[in-house]
């Protein structure tokens, strides 16, 4: 597979980071990870826009040129391959002495890699996905703001809580924060619906600022609904009418499942009091009738037909 590597197209195994990078040693260093339509990055800008405010945060020394990366990232399309592809961008913060630098990192490495978007059936986005309340908390940002950063054990560790967890193989994981508010999935920004207005935590639970996210929030305004970001607990969700998960590769997901009730504390009175009632099974609840709802599919549509537009 060939990568990105300081600007330059070279074999995986032929670039090479120091062991004194402080993305490694720190994990100073963040990423934006987007996808292609027609061979072309969507919203872009605003990935570069949100990777070029967290380096200055940290003291990274680093501003993408987006035309000359647009050009690699064709570049690396044709030697790979690919028509499409899932693309992640990485800024590590370069070398250091060993110890706590204060100090600007004024030679970062810009690392580009890619591979094939994963199959993703339609049928997805009629029937939808589970959605497993995990019992691992959604961790405090760095700073004020959660930065995509390379301190990502928090993901990984409800990663593999999921995995363990007996959930279908394709359902995401949702975290809460500390004090039991809605928070976001392991990869996944989340949004649900009642009554027709549109809720989603807001980012000062500690969630990371999704391009997705926004997006779609800026879709559903456009679409004439009412959006409320705010804090939000477990119960209003078991509530909803619909819900749904964003991110930049998968796009808009249905939520038509609902998990890991019971073993976190819901029981049978506090679901039927959401008006779920479902004395059978009650870790698992239905989301409104167990396929995709009506602001599900608008948005959804809405987001696809401005992806058509940009590519």
């Amino acid at each position: 597979m060939k990568i990105g590597f300081n600007g330059a197209v070279k074999k995986a195994e032929e670039a090479v980071i120091s062991i004194y990078d402080h993305g490694f040693l720190y994990g100073m260093g963040l990423f934006e990870t987007f996808r292609t339509y027609g061979g072309r990055p969507y919203l872009l800008e605003r990935h570069l826009q949100r990777l070029a405010e967290g380096c200055e945060q940290l003291g990274i020394r680093y501003t993408a040129d987006q035309e000359a990366l647009q050009l690699l990232l064709a570049e690396l399309l044709r030697e790979n391959e690919l028509n499409e592809a899932y693309i992640r961008l990485t800024v590590s913060a370069g070398t250091g002495e060993l110890g706590l630098q204060t100090g600007d990192y004024e030679r970062p490495s810009e690392l580009l890699l890619m591979k094939a978007l994963p199959p993703v059936s339609e049928a997805l986005y009629r029937s939808g996905k589970e959605l497993r309340l995990l019992s691992t908390a959604r961790n405090t940002p760095e700073g004020a703001v959660r930065l995509k950063s390379l301190h990502y054990m928090n993901n990984m560790i409800a990663k593999r809580e999921l995995a363990a967890s007996g959930a279908a193989a394709n359902a995401e994981g949702l975290m809460l924060t500390a004090d039991g508010k809605l928070a976001e999935g392991i990869v996944s920004n989340l949004f649900y619906a009642k009554n027709g207005k549109v809720y989603t935590p807001s980012v000062d639970t500690g969630i990371l600022p999704g391009i997705t996210r926004a997006k779609v929030m800026e879709l559903a305004l456009e679409a004439g609904f009412e959006v409320e970001e705010g804090h939000f607990r477990y119960g209003e969700l078991l509530a909803a009418d619909e819900v749904w998960m964003t991110n930049s590769i998968q796009e808009l997901v249905p939520i038509t499942s609902i998990s890991g009730c019971a073993v976190h504390g819901y029981d049978h009175d506090s679901i039927t009091a959401a008006g779920k009632s479902q004395p059978q099974e009650v870790s698992q609840i239905t989301v409104g009738d167990g396929a995709i709802g009506p602001i599900t599919e608008l948005l959804l549509q809405a987001y696809r037909s401005d992806t058509s537009s940009a590519s």
